[in-house]
């Protein structure tokens, strides 16, 4: 089986109030295909880490989830001012958010750290002003 697109939402630059949305989505959409629970869960934190990284540090972009017999592609492509350094942002901790963010509750420096401990495959790639663009690969079965 080919791969077959199962989402594709537009996120919005600190739109907070829809922050969640692709990640809910993509939950309902494999439970209802009989994806396991553990795969599910996976995915939600996966698909939740790397939405929100757009909508606090980009300009905005697209979260698009392809799936097949035996895996789940996500890919997001945001506008943004790019990573700086790719090394650091897998650091635990470390965090460009403003203080406003952090305020909020966001910007503890695990997202890429919790994205790539749920992720069977991941790769980043970004240039300084013009963007980060995300692949994760999620085995379907264990």
């Amino acid at each position: 089986m080919r791969k077959q697109q199962i989402l594709n939402k537009e996120i919005e630059s600190f739109d907070f109030q829809s922050g969640g949305e692709a990640s809910s989505n993509l939950k309902n959409i494999l439970r209802k295909l009989g994806v396991s629970a553990q795969i599910v869960r996976k995915t939600a934190i996966v698909t939740y880490e790397l939405e929100m990284n757009v909508v606090i540090h980009s300009l905005g972009g697209e979260i698009t989830a392809l799936i097949s017999e035996d895996e789940l592609e996500i890919r997001v492509d945001d506008d943004g001012p790019g990573i700086a350094d790719l090394d650091k942002a897998f650091t635990a901790g470390y965090s460009t958010a403003s203080d406003e963010i952090r305020e909020m509750g966001f910007g503890a420096g695990m997202g890429l750290v919790n994205v790539k401990r749920y992720a069977d495959q991941i790769d980043v790639k970004s240039s300084l002003g013009e963007g980060t663009h995300v692949k994760v690969i999620i085995k379907l079965s264990s």
